[in-house]
């Protein structure tokens, strides 16, 4: 099973994919995360942030998450970039596929902007929804409103309790 959690810059991803790992471990031993800056700096940060180098930093990422799911493990991906071609590929790749949209607006990430990402200094910076632009999911299994969610614990639950995989999986953990 993959679990694909995406979402701008701030929205919310990695954040909630701990908090899931955390809640999920204890009873799915198999579940390994794999966060998209991890995972750049695993690879030695060889790629920059243009759109093509962020395509081919999902690709990795779409592997890797597919090479661990035919290995009988469940992976949970926080990635950012969603370009529809990358979402199809995921449905037709990765074995129990689940997408979570963590939508936020733009007044929400720019407050979370713990990278200084959006900053209106007007220049190019490779900026997902600025410069380059954001593909909304248009199929997400689970769509979750960033600015109005819940703590990270509590909407790892509701999360849980929302994808019948997971809920299935999880009974004597969510009651």
């Amino acid at each position: 099973m993959v679990m694909w959690v995406t979402g701008l810059s701030g929205a919310g991803k990695t954040t909630l994919c701990r908090a899931l790992y955390h809640l999920l471990k204890p009873q799915l031993p198999e579940l390994i995360l794999l966060d998209g800056d991890h995972i750049r700096e695993a690879y030695g940060n060889d790629l920059g942030y243009s759109e093509a180098e962020r395509m081919t930093q999902i690709k990795r990422v779409q592997r890797l998450a597919r090479l661990l799911a035919e290995q009988g493990l469940v992976v949970l991906v926080a990635a950012l970039y969603a370009h529809p071609e990358l979402l199809t590929w995921n449905r037709q790749h990765l074995r129990g596929y689940v997408e979570i949209y963590l939508k936020a607006s733009r007044a929400l990430v720019q407050r979370r902007d713990s990278k200084g990402l959006y900053a209106a200094d007007g220049t190019v910076r490779h900026v997902v929804g600025l410069d380059i632009p954001w593909h909304e999911p248009t199929a997400p299994d689970l769509v979750v409103d960033a600015d109005h969610a819940p703590a990270p614990e509590v909407l790892a639950r509701d999360v849980v309790e929302a994808v019948p995989r997971l809920a299935q999986l999880l009974k004597p953990v969510c009651p």
